[in-house]
């Protein structure tokens, strides 16, 4: 079995980083089984099918979920809201779109989990809001409770 966590984000947009930010911290301060690779895909869109179509287990990272959703960490299990439609612009590939393409060539993960939060600064600049910083150690947590619970199956 192989698990892929894919943050996706733009480090230059504040909180829009955060996908980035949580594989980066993700990558370099927790070991993992052989199983499990972690992505930092930017904003990288139709590259990054690749890695969706490959993986049989995929986590997803990314700050998608509108702050009207609350601040707070949201987790969605085989399915994606259609309320995720943003994209920091106009020729960026949304996560929608890659989902979409993979499904068409039927090769969606057999599990895909999106944990997302609502950035809450979105201006020019590298580093997350401290509402959103306050966020990491229980995403750091879900990942590993996820991926534990994929390794035990």
């Amino acid at each position: 079995m192989n698990i892929t966590v894919l943050g996706l984000g733009n480090l230059l947009y504040g909180d829009e980083g955060f996908g980035c930010t949580m594989a980066e911290q993700l990558r370099t301060g927790h070991s993992w089984p052989e199983s499990v690779t972690i992505v930092d895909g930017g904003t990288q869109g139709l590259y990054l099918l690749d890695y969706i179509e490959s993986a049989e287990k995929l986590i997803i990272i990314d700050a998608v979920i509108p702050v009207e959703e609350g601040l707070k960490v949201h987790v969605f299990r085989n399915e994606i809201p259609t309320k995720i439609q943003k994209k920091m612009s106009s020729h960026q590939t949304g996560l929608s779109e890659l989902l979409a393409m993979a499904k068409l060539h039927n090769h969606l993960p057999e599990d895909l989990v999106l944990v997302g939060i609502p950035p809450v600064n979105l201006e020019m600049g590298i580093g997350l809001s401290p509402e959103i910083q306050a966020l990491v150690p229980e995403v750091i947590s879900i990942v590993k409770s996820i991926i534990r619970g994929w390794s035990e199956e």
